[in-house]
């Protein structure tokens, strides 16, 4: 069979097939069109090693010599009992090639299995791996993995990961690749707040501007698994797939299951290039949210840190009206509005309108709201039940646990987790139970925005005494997906105690996420950036909280919650009614700059400079023209150095001259005496407060910063001349 070559956005995609497999024999930079014959790449044999050469396929196979981790797991249930067929020889039948994609089916008519592979390299380089597996025989295959993968080079020696656990999400980790297998699994029964958004391995040394890198998302939002794995004879590779349960998927005859999609980025310079792919795809979706135009991200008030469940009608209305003064444009009734929810220990299912609180029902808030020019929106947990509600008392066979019997008759029920178990969605009196609720509170109320959570893992998670994770996720994705078609107009925020649900798949689903229930603004600088190392901005929910965090106790200046917040979905968590006169100032001044440049910021290229103090830290989005940017500068931590001296402000034409000045904080600003520790500013800052010069002096020479105290930061603004 002849190469497909598959080619976008200087990314190459090159699959030959040797001995009938297909294999990805290069999946990086461009390769041009003059390409040598495949069968010159064959590899030598080495002493004390099969006969015929090692071919890796898109699924790796023991058939072919492959002495790795399996791409396939499974066997046929023959007279009940598991076993054979554990070693397919999946061949190549068929290639459907496409200008950007291709279709190749193999099969192994002995066994009777068929896999299709879909791989297609997006117009931004982006490259998209599925694998489809049907069972053509008579008996039951029991699949216990499929997996998607992707060679590396040699040269691709280092691992950078994402992990972390609740209030601090994707916090990078590196390694140096060794021989063996690096297994990072997912058995949260959702993402996980300790799941890596991006697997990255590049050139040693790799940086944010430097370095090439291989890069992979998995788009799964259940159990799961990503792996690097290197062999003794040199051979390395990037993947990820579905953890299933024990017997979870069976295909009976005719029966196919489809792996997640896999998504991975080659860059040459370094994770800002990853980056950039990944957004590209993003705005390229016909459903993504408005940027520049339609319905673009508004100003968030949520109510959450100000009033927590302390529902008061006239209390909220005062509220809303603060922040509509300081330029709010959406109002969000967090946890507490429903039946029996007082605390955070019943009425999870209920999802009616308290009668109690809301004699009038929801109208009167949200008509006050409106009034005040805002839109409104709800906060709903429908996945998950208190034990304390009347559809755990009426249906407790709805109730997710490892037995086949309710939790009334003798059943077990997993251990709890914030007073909550998990409704199970597989059964259909409950979907359609959740599905009525909510259909019903957004046709009844004008309600323009959920903020759909998931506050705990599904742990021991069974539906009739099977484990069902699978089918689990697929019925969220399907309640997600009839609630927006039933009102295509309600935006929805993929929330999970913070990020433990963040991936491409419920982001097909969804609006926006929330990136963690933590407002602190210097765990933020973290969790942001390396959230949006996949997400874009306009993506990724960015509140201000209040001046004392309410999940570390840090105190931090309003200038500094404030620029962090706008480098994302801007928002409002706290009850700004409390701030100070001088406080409300600067808040409104920052909304002010967010409506400004808020086309910029969710359109715009993400930088990140490569600094040698990691006390320092200074990133931004530059327009796609490269005529205008924002950068922050961010003091993180005390420095080793009295000085931060140049700093550079990557991304920017380099034959452009520009003006870059100072936006917050100004002199005017309540906190501005805070944010320096010097005798006198750098000259620039004496005089004008602005500085002009060329892309190239200030990506290569860089920036004269001012002596910022930890845990402050400079927002910059560069305009082209």
């Amino acid at each position: 069979m002849d190469p497909v070559h598959l080619r976008a956005a200087g990314t190459s995609l090159l699959l030959t097939f040797p001995a009938g497999e297909a294999e990805i024999t290069h999946f990086g930079a461009d390769l041009g069109t003059d390409l040598p014959d495949p069968d010159l790449l064959t590899p030598p044999i080495p002493n004390s090693a099969l006969d015929v050469p090692v071919v890796v396929g898109i699924i790796p196979q023991a058939s072919s010599g492959w002495q790795g981790r399996p791409g396939l797991r499974g066997s046929f249930l023959a007279g009940g009992r598991p076993g054979r067929g554990f070693s397919p020889a999946l061949r190549v039948e068929s290639v459907d090639a496409a200008a950007d994609a291709v279709v190749i089916t193999a099969h192994d008519s002995d066994l009777g299995l068929t896999l299709s592979s879909h791989l297609r390299v997006h117009p931004g380089g982006l490259l998209e791996v599925a694998h489809t597996l049907t069972n053509t025989a008579a008996d039951p295959y029991q699949l216990e993995e499929l997996a998607v993968v992707i060679p590396l080079p040699r040269r691709a020696g280092e691992v950078l990961d994402l992990t972390g656990r609740w209030c601090r999400e994707n916090h990078p980790q590196r390694a140096r690749l060794r021989q063996g297998t690096w297994v990072r699994s997912g058995r949260h029964g959702r993402t996980g707040h300790d799941s890596s958004l991006l697997t990255a391995v590049g050139t040693p040394g790799f940086a944010n501007r430097a370095g090439e890198v291989w890069a992979s998302h998995f788009a799964w939002s259940g159990n799961h698994e990503q792996f690097v794995e290197q062999l003794p004879d040199g051979r390395r590779l990037l993947g990820a797939s579905e953890l299933l349960g024990s017997g979870e998927i069976v295909l009976e005859s005719g029966q196919s299951y489809t792996t997640p999609a896999f998504f991975a980025a080659y860059s040459n310079r370094g994770l800002d290039g990853v980056s950039a792919r990944f957004h590209e795809w993003f705005r390229a979706r016909e459903h993504h949210v408005g940027t520049v135009a339609g319905r673009v991200r508004p100003v968030v008030l949520n109510t959450w840190e100000a009033v927590y469940f302390d529902h008061r009608i006239d209390e909220l209305l005062d509220l809303a009206a603060s922040g509509a003064e300081l330029g709010a444009e959406q109002f969000v009734l967090d946890d507490g509005w429903f039946a029996g929810r007082r605390n955070d220990t019943a009425g999870l299912g209920d999802w009616v309108v308290d009668s109690q609180l809301w004699p009038e029902g929801l109208t009167p808030l949200i008509e006050g709201v409106n009034a005040l020019g805002m839109e409104f929106g709800l906060w709903v947990e429908p996945e998950m039940v208190n034990l304390d509600s009347d559809v755990a008392r009426d249906h407790p066979d709805w109730i997710v646990g490892p037995d086949p019997a309710a939790h009334t008759t003798g059943g077990r029920l997993p251990l709890e987790w914030r007073s909550q178990h998990i409704l199970d969605l597989t059964n259909p009196g409950a979907w359609s139970h959740v599905f009525d609720q909510l259909d019903a509170l957004l046709a009844e109320n004008n309600i323009a925005y959920l903020k759909w959570d998931q506050n705990r893992d599904l742990s021991e998670h069974g539906s009739a005494g099977a484990p069902s994770v699978h089918e689990q996720t697929l019925a969220a994705y399907r309640l997600l997906d009839e609630l927006r078609a039933a009102h295509p107009g309600v935006e929805i925020e993929s929330c999970s105690s913070g990020g433990a649900r963040v991936d491409l798949g419920i982001l097909e689903r969804t609006d926006r996420v929330w990136a963690s229930d933590c407002n602190d603004a210097l765990e933020r600088q973290t969790i942001q950036r390396w959230t949006q190392a996949v997400l874009p901005p306009e993506l990724v929910g960015s509140h201000v909280g209040p001046t004392r965090s309410h999940t570390t106790g840090r105190v931090h200046d309003i200038s500094f919650r404030a620029i962090t917040a706008l480098f994302g979905h801007f928002g409002m968590e706290w009850d700004v009614r409390q701030a100070s006169a001088l406080e409300r100032e600067t808040l409104a001044r920052a909304i002010a700059l967010y409506k400004e440049h808020r086309a910029l910021l969710h359109s715009g290229i993400r930088v990140n400079a490569d600094l040698p103090d990691e006390a320092l830290r200074l990133h931004g989005v530059v327009s796609r023209d490269g005529r205008e940017a924002l950068f922050a500068a961010v003091a993180v931590a005390s420095s080793y150095a009295e000085m931060p001296g140049p700093v550079p402000l990557p991304g920017l034409d380099p034959d452009a001259s520009y003006r870059v000045e100072v936006l917050l904080p100004s002199s005017a600003d309540a906190d501005h005496s805070h944010a320096f520790t010097q005798i006198r500013p750098p000259a620039w800052l004496r005089d004008g407060d602005a500085f002009t010069a060329s892309g190239a002096w200030l990506e290569q020479v860089g920036l004269q910063l001012p002596v910022l105290n930890p845990e402050h930061a400079l927002l910059l603004r560069a305009v082209a001349l």
